[in-house]
């Protein structure tokens, strides 16, 4: 192991095991300073941040652009700071910390005996959002995670997963695809981050004017098991995490695999799109995502490795 990721580990760690013992107040504040600091340092991943939100805001000039990643910062923070004190919430604070609106949807599919693919973009808290789902409607569910280097990071990411209820594939290996289209088949529930492909295989979509590549695995999966696929958007409060769960993507009735997978793929990106434009600040993405920056410049923002 190297020392970079020796570094990376021991300070996850010292969040985990530091963090979670601060009063709640002090936790928040810590997280503001840091998102602050951050912010006025300027480095890679907020100016990555900043361009990415430029295309979600088009017309906002360099003030406006400026105000909002530094509201992103401290979201980002935001969701630091509560993940690593979520395991030590009561079952009272988890359930009043989150407020989904349209989580009939779900419910309601899964008491029929038919398996769901919840899709969220990177917007929020996603992990309170699953410590919501396993601990207020007592719904257990699947999902994968993507293989963290070093080696023991990700062990600390998959430990924390399941320690909040959930069952934590990894996203690579190929075995993953078959565990969940079985967890669906058999009426269950998969949650699934989607609106950053991880391989060389996602599916073109236009996102916000411009072609990005979103995992294909959702659409697959709702195909191949007949399980209802839905988008789900989360934002922040002041206090609580608010979301809402949209209208089921339909399979469509005609075209090959592959053109059904791009038209579901590409509504699953209109879905996303709608909640992000409504709260850019809380969308988490301070790596490449449209094809014209994943092979940028020299010196341009976010050129390193993500």
């Amino acid at each position: 192991m190297s020392f970079g990721d020796r570094l990376s580990d021991a300070l996850y760690g010292t969040g985990w095991a530091t963090v979670k013992r601060l009063p709640e107040p002090v936790a928040t504040r810590l997280g503001r300073t840091l998102a602050d600091l951050a912010w006025r340092r300027r480095g890679p991943a907020v100016l990555r941040l900043e361009a990415n939100l430029a295309r979600v805001v088009p017309d906002a000039g360099p003030e406006r652009l400026a105000a909002l990643s530094r509201a992103g910062m401290r979201s980002y923070l935001r969701y630091w700071m509560e993940s690593f004190r979520l395991p030590t919430w009561s079952e009272q604070r988890v359930s009043a910390g989150c407020a989904i609106a349209d989580i009939h949807r779900v419910t309601d599919a899964l008491a029929a005996g038919r398996g769901v693919v919840l899709a969220l973009p990177h917007l929020a808290n996603w992990d309170l959002a699953g410590a919501w789902v396993t601990t207020a409607l007592k719904t257990p569910f699947t999902t994968v995670a993507e293989r963290l280097k070093p080696e023991t990071l990700y062990d600390r990411f998959v430990a924390y997963r399941e320690g909040l209820g959930m069952e934590v594939l990894p996203h690579d290996g190929g075995a993953a695809f078959g565990v969940l289209a079985r967890r669906l088949r058999a009426g269950g529930l998969v949650c699934l981050v989607a609106d950053r492909d991880l391989s060389a295989s996602g599916i073109e979509v236009d996102f916000f004017g411009e072609t990005a590549r979103m995992p294909a695995g959702p659409a697959l999966l709702a195909q191949q098991t007949g399980a209802l696929l839905m988008p789900a958007t989360l934002w922040y409060g002041d206090t609580t995490m608010h979301g809402r769960v949209h209208p089921p993507v339909e399979v469509p009735v005609s075209g090959t695999r592959a053109e059904k997978t791009s038209v579901m793929t590409q509504a699953l990106a209109d879905a996303f799109a709608s909640g992000i434009a409504d709260h850019p600040e809380d969308w988490h993405m301070l790596q490449r995502l449209w094809l014209a920056d994943l092979a940028p410049a020299a010196g341009a923002p976010g050129g390193g490795t993500a």
